[in-house]
């Protein structure tokens, strides 16, 4: 190859009316002034005439993709490369007399060329980053490992192609001796191997997602995901501290996702009061006209017929529930008992508000209980709670 540049260089200092052996250090120098400025000058153009131009363009187009991948940053990352390109082409034209300061120079514009590379990979990878965080379908995917990990890889290669470079070796020599320290590796960037193995899983199977509520309770964390990267998963509890998780231990390890409660569009409200059995019993016949004339029984309902209070009070409870604005007619509606215990008789009520959101969610679930134990009263039933103190006293 150099002979070939050198027959090149020849032919062309032929055609200028000079000789190779009339070329001097002066002559020399000369000429690589002249190729630098010539270098500044193109890198200048593009910078201040092609690059505007581009953005002319990409702003003229509706599509958004291209305003992040010829965006300032990815142009900076472009012009930063054509100084080595040019000075790698044009030096062999200063120095062919002087083989040793050519490959140096050369070697040098290599090196240089091997650094703004990997750069401007890495500035594409986060063009791409940035649209798919735009994209409807992708700003939910934990994406960010992947290209973390893209990034690696690259500047592991180019760091190999440096080593290479200034070693005068083959890099797939050097690789080859990398490979009998495969194992040493493995263990230098184990979490990043399974970080990105994991990123993928929680990716492919759309385990989580940045901004899912997750409960962890083995890492402590309880709140949502506001980063997803390569080697930790981070999420900002509700008390605002933040938890880092790798992303391997939510594939091998369990946590809960609520997000699946968010879309639904309502939370759920478990709860149960325990009602005194020693109040559950038949209706009398002046209960029963009390009842309805309060309403809580039809006015058909025959007086004499056996009816139990809490199951009025249970009916009562669905149709309170069933006429709640806050309350989500689409999901169950249930009231029920549990098995009896020691503090009563537990009357459970199971529903879901209209909204996910957690202060109306408890709002309405305050609201729903204060009035449930206010109204037991009027079923002539009395809610259990174990003897305070001050029960004692009314009897000393």
């Amino acid at each position: 190859m150099n002979n070939n540049i050198n027959n090149e260089i020849a032919l062309l200092l032929q055609n200028i009316g000079m000789e190779k052996d009339d070329i001097n250090w002066g002559t020399q120098i000369t000429i690589f002034l002249i190729i630098l400025l010539i270098t500044y000058l193109c890198t200048k153009l593009f910078r201040h005439l092609v690059i505007p131009i581009i953005h002319k363009i990409t702003t003229r187009t509706k599509a958004k993709w291209d305003d992040y991948l010829f965006n300032t940053e990815m142009m900076k990352a472009f012009t930063r490369m054509i100084p080595p390109i040019m000075l790698y082409i044009l030096t062999p034209l200063a120095f062919s007399k002087s083989p040793q300061l050519l490959n140096f120079i050369l070697k040098v514009c290599l090196i240089y060329l091997d650094i703004v590379t990997i750069l401007l990979i890495g500035t594409f990878l986060n063009s791409l980053y940035n649209i798919s965080s735009e994209h409807e379908k992708l700003r939910n995917r934990p994406l960010k490992g992947i290209y973390q990990m893209i990034k690696l890889i690259t500047i592991t290669i180019g760091i190999i192609i440096l080593i290479s470079i200034l070693m005068d070796q083959d890099p797939t020599s050097i690789l080859a001796g990398l490979g009998a320290s495969a194992a040493v590796l493995m263990l230098i960037f184990k979490d990043s191997i399974l970080g990105l193995v994991a990123g993928v899983q929680l990716s492919a199977n759309d385990m989580l997602r940045p901004g899912d509520w997750i409960t962890m309770n083995k890492y402590g964390a309880d709140g949502y995901v506001i980063e997803v990267s390569l080697t930790t998963v981070k999420v900002q509890n509700f008390d605002k501290t933040i938890t880092t998780i790798p992303p391997y231990a939510l594939v091998s390890d369990s946590f809960q996702n609520w997000r699946g409660m968010r879309e639904t569009g309502g939370r759920r409200i478990k709860r149960s009061i325990n009602i005194d059995t020693n109040t559950i019993h038949f209706c009398t016949e002046e209960e029963i006209k009390t009842f309805i004339e309060k309403g809580f029984l039809d006015k058909k309902t025959n007086i004499n017929e056996r009816i139990v209070n809490l199951a009025i009070f249970r009916n009562y409870i669905t149709d309170y529930l069933n006429n709640n604005p806050k309350v989500n007619k689409d999901l169950m509606i249930m009231v029920r008992q549990l098995q009896p215990a020691s503090e009563g008789m537990p009357l459970e009520i199971y529903c879901f508000s209209d909204t996910p959101e957690w202060i109306p969610y408890e709002t309405l679930q305050s609201e729903i209980f204060e009035h449930v134990m206010a109204m037991a009263k009027e079923f002539n039933l009395r809610i259990f709670q174990r003897p305070a103190g001050t029960d004692f006293n009314k009897y000393a």
